[in-house]
């Protein structure tokens, strides 16, 4: 039935700060930037993929009312809603050392797993995110 996943979503909490992040410290690119007049549709990815995206969606219209986009707002700073994401890497230690001189704040170092080394951190706006370097 289906052949790809192509796009998920977070919620973050500014989309400007979130291409700081992103882009500026994580080294994604953006793949959209639409002013839709409603929303502001804003994607990233890995460069040299554009066959999936993140979209980094701010809590509020259409999809929700603004008494419910700030219950979102909310439980997205307590890192409660759920979002995360898990990036891959082909040298976890080295990634975590670039983005520890980023200003990268991280949650976990990278620890030696049954699966590969991994380690843990989160966006400025509460989402845990996972970057792993698989066992070959």
């Amino acid at each position: 039935m289906f052949n790809a996943i192509t796009q998920s979503q977070i919620y973050v909490l500014d989309q400007d700060e979130a291409i700081d992040f992103y882009v500026g410290k994580l080294g994604l690119e953006v793949t959209a930037d639409v002013d839709m007049g409603f929303m502001r549709w804003l994607t990233v990815g890995v460069p040299g993929h554009p066959e999936r995206q993140i979209l980094l969606e701010k809590p509020g219209a259409p999809a929700m009312s603004e008494e419910t986009a700030e219950q979102v707002r909310e439980l997205v700073t307590k890192g409660a809603m759920g979002g995360w994401l898990v990036l891959t890497t082909d040298d976890c230690r080295k990634t975590y050392e670039t983005l520890l001189e980023k200003g990268v704040e991280f949650t976990e170092e990278p620890t030696e797993r049954p699966y590969g080394i991994d380690c843990g951190l989160r966006d400025p706006f509460g989402n845990r995110i996972r970057f792993t370097q698989p066992k070959a």
